[in-house]
């Protein structure tokens, strides 16, 4: 139904008692969470689901004047409408609002007073099952002259609601052991607060490997509780970083986490060969990005091991992305090369590779995913791009992974994404004999318990491979 271009009200000598007009919404959750943010009412009934669930309805609900809310859009939008004054209102709260609930509000003129133009109107708000929500009455001055005016457009609204997804992401891991997991020099508040943060999510039991004396002053510092966590004492970084690798090999962790040290520092040491980590597989980093915008969470490759990987190294890369992708539930990833175009130049390096690379899918030496490239970043990520210029796909504008160029380019996709579109960034180094959390020095404690949450979900999918 095409909606209507202009806003026209009913004058008072237009309505006779009796008139109605009708409005009908669905509740969703965002109705919800912007409402909260509108009025600031974060009663727990409505926006902590764990909450609701022990409350008297044993689920979140509208605030009620959500619905007194509605009543008020039709009285300024068509009955009466442009011009109409508010002066009373009364309502009646009989049933809660849930979400999936439909709602009609349905107002009648039930008096008018030619003294000064004044309306009283009945109220009722009832639900998909015929069961009233709301009553009340509403009295209003009600306008004298005809007003017609185009339709204000109002501006699209995104729910950046980080927290949200970073519950999302942690309930993924939800019932599963936690798993030993050694921190590597976690000697600042940000690394030492993530290892707690995912103890405290039941994901990880830290080993902390560092400076013992450092690590504790941090804690004091910090107020953070240590409790009975293993500290294996380490004097610097880099032996912090050998010895977390050796209680890997020994199998007393089944992940990494890097701490307040530099990448190079474990990556060293996690690729020496002989006391190392390395499979036959070269290792590669993937981040998990769930963006607002996006319908479903991006993983990003490479962003932040391989810096100019060649043809060779993509095929890995690729194929430890779509491993990943399998553990987190997505049988068949839809993979995009991409590059600055979408078309192969033989002078653009990019577009050559991406077009090997979807060869090589095809003859089975890359598994378990659907490749499409070269594919720019628009026609991976907008179905409308990908039309527009005519490309045919079954991965343009459904991507669940993109593949990067080079390091540079992903780190800078990735970076932008968290900082320009609100996204939640884990991150975890795959290909090697056990998950890496490789988190920035400047990421969040939530950040990095979130990135632990992707090594849970590996640890537990190596659990069940073969020996």
């Amino acid at each position: 139904m095409e909606r209507i271009a202009y806003i026209e009200n009913r004058t008072y000598d237009e309505i006779q008692v009796g008139d109605s007009a009708t409005l009908t919404r669905t509740l969703k959750p965002e109705d919800i969470q912007l409402f909260a943010v509108m009025s600031g009412d974060v009663n727990p009934a409505h926006v902590d689901p764990e909450y609701a669930k022990s409350g008297m309805f044993h689920e979140v609900i509208a605030h009620g004047m959500w619905g007194g809310a509605l009543i008020s859009t039709v009285l300024g939008t068509q009955f009466p409408g442009p011009g109409t004054i508010y002066i009373d209102q009364t309502l009646h709260f009989s049933r809660p609002v849930g979400l999936g609930d439909t709602i009609s509000v349905t107002l009648t003129a039930t008096r008018k007073f030619d003294h000064n133009h004044h309306i009283l109107f009945d109220c009722v708000c009832t639900n998909q099952d015929g069961q009233t929500v709301i009553r009340g009455t509403a009295e209003v001055l009600a306008p004298t002259e005809k007003v017609k005016r185009p339709r204000v457009e109002l501006p699209g609204v995104t729910i950046f609601d980080r927290a949200g997804r970073y519950r999302n992401l942690l309930e993924r891991a939800t019932g599963m052991e936690s798993i030993p997991m050694a921190v590597v020099h976690p000697c600042d508040a940000e690394s030492l607060g993530g290892a707690i943060a995912a103890l405290q999510a039941d994901l990880i039991v830290p080993i902390l490997v560092g400076p013992a004396a450092k690590i504790r002053a941090v804690a004091a510092e910090h107020e953070l509780d240590l409790g009975s966590l293993e500290i294996v004492d380490a004097p610097h970084s880099h032996a912090a970083a050998a010895q977390a690798v050796a209680l890997v090999r020994a199998g007393r962790a089944e992940a990494l986490m890097k701490g307040s040290l530099h990448t190079d520092e474990l990556m060293s040491e996690v690729v020496a060969t002989g006391t190392g980590l390395r499979t036959a597989r070269r290792i590669s980093h993937v981040f998990f990005a769930d963006v607002a915008t996006y319908p479903r969470p991006l993983l990003i490759t490479d962003a932040a091991v391989n810096i100019e990987p060649t043809l060779a190294d993509k095929v890995d890369i690729v194929q430890n992305a779509i491993d990943l992708a399998h553990v987190l539930g997505v049988a068949e990833p839809k993979v995009a090369i991409l590059a600055a175009v979408e078309t192969v130049n033989p002078a653009m390096r990019a577009t050559t590779e991406a077009a090997a690379l979807c060869k090589m899918a095809d003859r089975g030496q890359i598994t378990g995913g659907v490749l499409d490239g070269p594919l720019a970043f628009d026609n991976a990520v907008s179905l409308i791009a990908a039309k527009t210029k005519g490309i045919r796909s079954a991965v343009a504008g459904r991507a669940d992974i993109l593949v990067v160029p080079d390091l540079e380019s992903g780190n800078m996709l990735a970076k932008q994404l968290e900082y320009l579109a609100g996204a939640l960034l884990a991150g975890v180094v795959v290909g090697a004999a056990a998950p890496i959390v490789l988190t920035s020095r400047a990421d969040s404690a939530q950040s990095r318990a979130a990135s632990c949450a992707l090594a849970v979900l590996m640890a537990h999918a190596r659990r069940k491979q073969p020996k």
